[in-house]
Formats: C-alpha cells, sequence, structure tokens
C-alpha cells in the first residue's frame, strides 16, 4: 500500500463524514462541564450537519453541485475515450482474487456503451494505490471478456486523479491523441477535467450518473447510510478540489 495514499486518506477522513461530526460532538462533550454553552451548541450542531448530510435530498445536491453542466456527445468531439478507476475489491472469494469494484465497474460500463456508440479507441488508467494488482489490467480484463471492447492503452501506476493524467498523457500524445472523452462519474470530473488539461489534452466530459430535475418527495429528508456515503463521496471531491488548486 502506497504511504502517501494512505496518509492523505488518513487525514481526509477527519474532515469527512461521520467522523468529522462525531469528533465534533466528541469536543462538544468535552466542553460540556467548563462551557456549557459551547458544548451545547457543538454536540447540536454535530447532530444536525449529520442528520442534513444522511438525508438524499442534500447529499443529492452536494454531488449535483460537483457535476459539469450535461451536454449530448457527438462522434466528431474527440479521438479516444479515457475510463478512469474508482477502487477495487481485494481477496474476493467469488472472483478467486482482486477485481474492479463498484465504481470502476459504472465507469467501464458507460466506457464500453460510448466505445460502441462512438467508435473511438479506449485508454484505461489506474494503479494499485492500496497493494494488490493494479487496476488497469482489471479494467482492460472487464471491458474486453465481459463488455466486448478492446483496449488499446493502458495505465497502471497511477495513485492519484493527477497521477492519471499524467501518465495517461505520454501514450495518447505519441499516437497523436490531442481530444478525448473523459469518463467518470459526474461528480468526480470537476477534479479530473483540469489535470487532463493541464496535460495539453482538451477534454469532452463524459459524465455519468445525471438525472432529470425533480422536487423532493418525503423519504428524500429521511436519512439513510446511502445518503452519508454519498456527502462523504461529494465533501471527499471538494476538499480533493481545493487541495489541488492550493498545489497548482
Amino acid at each position: 500500500m502506497s504511504i502517501n495514499w494512505l496518509l492523505t486518506n488518513f487525514l481526509a477522513a477527519f474532515l469527512l463524514p461521520p467522523l468529522n461530526a462525531i469528533l465534533l460532538g466528541g469536543c462538544g462533550l468535552l466542553l460540556l462541564k467548563r462551557r456549557r454553552i459551547w458544548g451545547k451548541t457543538l454536540i447540536g450542531f454535530s447532530l444536525v450537519a449529520l442528520w442534513l448530510l444522511a438525508t438524499p435530498y442534500i447529499a443529492g445536491k452536494l454531488l449535483d453541485a460537483l457535476a459539469p453542466p450535461y451536454r449530448p456527445l457527438d462522434v466528431r468531439d474527440a479521438d479516444a475515450i479515457v475510463i478512469l478507476g474508482g477502487g477495487t475489491y481485494h481477496d474476493t472469494l467469488d472472483y478467486g482474487g482482486d477485481t474492479v469494484g463498484r465504481l470502476t465497474l459504472e465507469r467501464l460500463r458507460y466506457g464500453a456503451w460510448l466505445a460502441r456508440r462512438l467508435h473511438k479507441p479506449v485508454l484505461v488508467t489506474g494503479g494499485a494505490p492500496t497493494g494488490g494488482r493494479p487496476e488497469g489490467p482489471m479494467m482492460r480484463e472487464t471491458l474486453e471478456r465481459e463488455f466486448g471492447v478492446k483496449v488499446r492503452w493502458m495505465e497502471d501506476c497511477s495513485e492519484t486523479t493527477r497521477d492519471n493524467a499524467r501518465l495517461s498523457a505520454a501514450p495518447l500524445h505519441r499516437d497523436g491523441i490531442r481530444r478525448i472523452y473523459l469518463v467518470s462519474h459526474a461528480w468526480h470530473l470537476a477534479r479530473a477535467i483540469p489535470e487532463f488539461e493541464r496535460e495539453g489534452l482538451r477534454v469532452v466530459p463524459a459524465g455519468f450518473g445525471y438525472s432529470l430535475p425533480s422536487g423532493p418527495d418525503l423519504m428524500d429528508l429521511v436519512p439513510n447510510a446511502k445518503a452519508l456515503y454519498d456527502s462523504s463521496l461529494a465533501l471527499h471531491e471538494g476538499i480533493g478540489l481545493i487541495w489541488y488548486r492550493i498545489r497548482n
């Protein structure tokens, strides 16, 4: 496992739900004896924040805020399809070892659909920041065996989205590719697009996960674990976006 990846994600966990709300509430408990008003305020704020972040309505708004505007894709827009990895499952009994995770599989499915529709060559990118097999070869195997889509380029050394862009740009430039469809979840593209553009590529967003706007219903205001996970994804991307801009 990469030490840099582990350290970055360990520190980020303190800023993400549910740990950020738990820590805030814990600070409130410690303050109850000496600063009762402040303690009650922090505890109340942590509970309200956890409640809101766990509601589908708030989680959806956070994810939507990160996504670029939806636009139909045209065959003339770009020359290749780049699919970003999104995590793996390690040591699975059912598959007999490592395999692509849920987020990666969703990206591969959409990338395969685009490849059949647009007839463009495909690059997959993903390393092994958590150990095990690199993601790139597993992505290629899944695309070719399960979706029937050939992969022309594969990158398997990246640990971050920034690495995805840096290590994928070289083979694309070498083959004269300057314009790409970038495939990932729509909420991930705000961070991914600038990284690929920094490498001299023109990026056409190929995000997915968009839905028609509709008003909230009662269940959108009822907290659940899935919504809390979605809020964590959104805040993770927001923190990553700020961090990349600071480093730039």
